[in-house]
């Protein structure tokens, strides 16, 4: 009877924040001294790439990759990027600290290289994020794939008369064998965002501004909520999000990386 009172707080304050929120409250306490070192290092390594790049990379859209060690994966990746119809974008891939293989020759591809390892999907994307300069953003992880049109459709929202500022397409899951498992579908709703995690950045793609950067938190397999759902929601809270319900994205269910099961 004790333990089941002693749970009463927790239980209504689910029902009225959302679980999702509280964990990430809880996160943004525990793990402040982690954010506030990883933006120092994050800070830096803008500076000493922004010194590499002779201009900005500059489009109506950049594609932010992120990678670590999957060479094959990522080519792969880079290759659903620039086979977009839409041309008009700049691809930059941010390695963090483990070398970058041989990638396509494409005077629209740009890669870089941490100093260090983060290991903190956050910093190498925000990383990404400030080297370019464009209208739009969107995020591709190196075990992921897009359909060929998947920014015309998203760009076809955004740019319309009273388009959104951001949108995400449906995910098709596929597993590790190439089978499918599942489409991710779900229209967004911020409410229902702070008790489920079905939003995803692989398939993001929203106006550039000053609230478009993620958790510096360093949040290993065991912290949730992701940084990908931090992000979208909290890019909600003062922007308009659309779903678009059409699958543009192969989102790979890959044992060795951080995936929510939804």
């Amino acid at each position: 009877m004790t333990r089941r009172l002693a749970r009463v707080p927790w239980t209504l304050l689910k029902a009225l924040f959302g679980w999702l929120v509280l964990f990430e409250a809880r996160n943004k306490v525990l793990l402040a001294p982690s954010a506030l070192r990883l933006r120092r290092v994050e800070d830096a390594e803008v500076r000493r790439l922004s010194a590499e790049l002779p201009t900005p990379p500059s489009a109506l859209v950049a594609t932010v990759i992120a990678t670590h060690r999957r060479p094959e994966a990522l080519r792969a990746a880079v290759r659903s990027a620039l086979g977009q119809t839409v041309r008009d974008q700049v691809v930059i891939v941010v390695d963090d600290g483990a070398g970058l293989p041989e990638l396509p020759a494409d005077p629209r591809l740009f890669a870089v290289s941490l100093a260090h390892n983060t290991g903190v999907a956050g910093v190498v994307r925000n990383v990404g994020i400030r080297l370019t300069r464009s209208r739009y953003v969107a995020f591709l992880d190196d075990d992921n794939l897009w359909e060929p049109d998947h920014l015309e459709r998203a760009l076809a929202a955004l740019e319309a008369p009273g388009g959104p500022d951001g949108v995400y397409t449906a995910l098709r899951r596929v597993l590790p064998d190439g089978s499918e498992k599942d489409v991710l579908s779900v229209p967004f709703d911020r409410r229902r965002a702070a008790r489920e995690a079905f939003l995803d950045t692989n398939a993001f793609v929203a106006r550039r501004d000053r609230s478009l950067r993620f958790s510096r938190l360093r949040r290993t397999p065991e912290v949730l909520p992701r940084e990908d759902w931090e992000l979208i929601r909290r890019y909600g809270r003062g922007h308009r999000v659309l779903h678009l319900p059409h699958p543009t994205v192969r989102y790979l269910v890959n044992p060795a990386s951080f995936y929510t099961d939804w």
